[in-house]
């Protein structure tokens, strides 16, 4: 069940985790050139895989968006942006990144396309199938946990968290829908090899490089129902020490001010 709050669409959740943004400062804002986000106390802060992630991962026409792990949102709020005419649903297991994120949602411009979930994916029962997925999801696998509980909760995960991750993106997407995903380089090698036993194959493998002269260590990937081609590609985000790349500048350049 759903309750609409000045236009934006909230879990109805136990009375421990209802909305309270008033306790937030705007002390950690990141600006970006349509909405801000704030990020202050949340156990990731924006970097560099979730705004890729979001400006490369793509649709022909999504109606229905769903971010899995939204953080402080920024994913979510960046497909808003691009995809003017879809709905974004974002899921977030963490009750106070919830809170932010449907703190920043509330504050955008595009509040009323945008719905915050406070759950377990594992959990999350929409009523309807979803055009496109994205998630930046927890990457270390059977690595050392941190001592912090929201670092763990949003850095780590086992193999068995991807397994389940595959399994329910593959019972939520629609005939033609994609699943966007950004992981470390054997982590992302692990996820090809196994996507298969949830009936989603690979269409699109982009390799991330700092620059030209380093090796990968990022890999997008775009996976779809059914099998087909899969294109391959390379990406660097670094022309020479701190000079963005001519692509990297025209991915981001609908979002960054620097650009």
């Amino acid at each position: 069940m759903n309750l609409r709050v000045s236009g934006l669409r909230f879990l109805l959740i136990p009375t421990i985790y209802r909305w309270n943004f008033t306790k937030f400062r705007m002390s950690s804002v990141f600006r970006f050139k349509q909405f801000e986000v704030e990020q202050s106390g949340t156990a990731m802060k924006i970097n560099t895989d979730g705004v890729l992630l979001a400006s490369i991962a793509t649709h022909a026409k999504p109606i229905r968006i769903l971010d899995i792990g939204t953080g402080t949102g920024v994913i979510a709020l960046m497909l808003a942006q691009r995809f003017a005419e879809a709905n974004v649903d974002a899921v977030e297991i963490d009750a106070f990144s919830a809170q932010t994120a449907g703190l920043n949602f509330s504050n955008a411009p595009f509040a009323e396309r945008l719905a915050i979930y406070h759950s377990d994916i594992l959990n999350f029962s929409p009523d309807d199938r979803y055009d496109l997925i994205v998630s930046n999801p927890p990457y270390f696998v059977n690595d050392l946990k941190n001592e912090l509980l929201q670092k763990q909760i949003a850095r780590h995960a086992d193999e068995d968290f991807f397994g389940n991750l595959l399994r329910k993106v593959s019972s939520l997407l629609t005939e033609r829908g994609l699943f966007w995903v950004i992981l470390p380089v054997k982590t992302a090698d692990w996820v090809i090899e196994h996507s298969v036993l949830h009936q989603l194959y690979p269409s699109r493998i982009i390799s991330v490089h700092s620059d030209e002269e380093k090796p990968v260590i990022r890999k997008i990937l775009c996976l779809q129902l059914g099998f087909t081609a899969v294109l391959e590609e390379h990406f660097y985000i670094y022309a020479a020490r701190n000079t963005y790349t001519t692509a990297y500048k025209e991915l981001l350049k609908d979002f960054f001010l620097a650009f």
